[in-house]
C-alpha cells in the first residue's frame, strides 16, 4: 500500500551561500496492508522529514512514493490533495484548524470530504469525541481553546475520522494520560485489523512494541549518522 524506492532528500540553504545539506538517502521500503511499521533512530535522523516526504509536505529530489497507485514525487497538486481527502491521513503532533469551527466539525469534516452525509459525519465525530473522553459540553467550542492534550485527542479524531487505507502517525501518544493513550492504542489496530498501511514516530517504545509489526532505524539513511 506504501512503497518508498531510492528516496533521497537535500535542502539547500540559500542564506548561507546556496549550501546543500543531504538530510536522507536512498530510502527503500514497503508497508502492506493492515501493518503498522515505527520509524525509528536517533534525534537528528531524519523521521519527520521522512513523514512530511510521504505526505508530500516536503519535496522529494529522487527516487519514487507510492501510494496505491499514486507516485506523490510526480503527482500533479489536485492527485495529492485527492490523495490527501481519501486515501492517505495524517496525525500531526500539532491542531491545526480554521479558528472559531466547532470541535465537533472540526473532527467531521474529513468524512464530509468524501461524501458522508452531516447526520452520518456528525455521528461519528461524536462517538470518537465521547471515546477520547472530550466532555461533551466542549463539542461546540473551538479546539483553539482547549489544552494540549484536550488538542491532541481532537486531532487524533479528525484523523481516525475516516476509513483511510493508508495513515501516517507523528507521536500519537505523546501528551496523553493512560486511559486515553490506551484509547489511542485501540484505535490503530482496529485501523490494522481492517486493512490500513500504517507508518508512525513513537518515543513511547511500550507503545511502539504494542502496535508495531516492524522497526525501520531511519538513520542507516542518514549520511554521517551511524545507525
Amino acid at each position: 500500500m506504501i512503497e518508498l524506492n531510492n528516496v533521497s532528500k537535500t535542502f539547500t540553504l540559500h542564506n548561507q551561500g546556496g549550501a546543500v545539506i543531504e538530510v536522507i538517502s536512498d530510502v527503500s521500503f514497503a508497508v502492506a496492508k493492515g501493518e503498522c511499521v515505527a520509524l525509528t533512530g536517533a534525534s537528528g535522523a531524519g523521521k519527520s522529514t521522512l513523514m512530511r516526504m510521504i505526505y508530500g509536505n516536503y519535496l522529494t529530489q529522487s527516487g519514487e512514493i507510492r501510494i496505491g497507485d499514486v507516485d506523490l514525487v510526480q503527482a500533479e497538486p489536485r492527485d495529492v490533495i485527492a490523495l490527501r481527502r481519501d486515501v492517505l491521513g495524517y496525525v500531526s503532533q500539532f491542531l491545526r484548524v480554521v479558528p472559531r469551527v466547532p470541535t465537533v466539525d472540526v473532527v467531521a469534516e474529513p468524512l464530509r470530504g468524501v461524501g458522508v452525509s452531516a447526520t452520518e459525519a456528525e455521528g461519528r465525530a461524536k462517538a470518537l469525541l465521547s471515546r477520547l473522553n472530550i466532555p461533551e459540553r466542549l463539542w461546540g467550542l473551538s479546539p483553539t481553546t482547549f489544552s494540549g492534550g484536550e488538542q491532541q485527542r481532537v486531532n487524533i479524531a479528525r484523523g481516525f475520522a475516516h476509513t483511510y487505507p493508508a495513515m501516517l502517525l507523528d507521536e500519537p501518544t505523546a501528551s496523553l494520560d493512560a486511559a486515553n493513550r490506551e484509547v489511542v492504542l485501540e484505535l490503530i489496530n482496529e485501523a490494522k485489523a481492517r486493512g490500513a498501511a500504517i507508518i508512525g514516530i513513537f518515543h513511547d517504545s511500550s507503545a511502539r512494541a504494542r502496535v508495531c509489526d516492524r522497526d525501520i532505524d531511519v538513520s542507516r539513511f542518514t549520511p554521517g549518522m551511524v545507525a
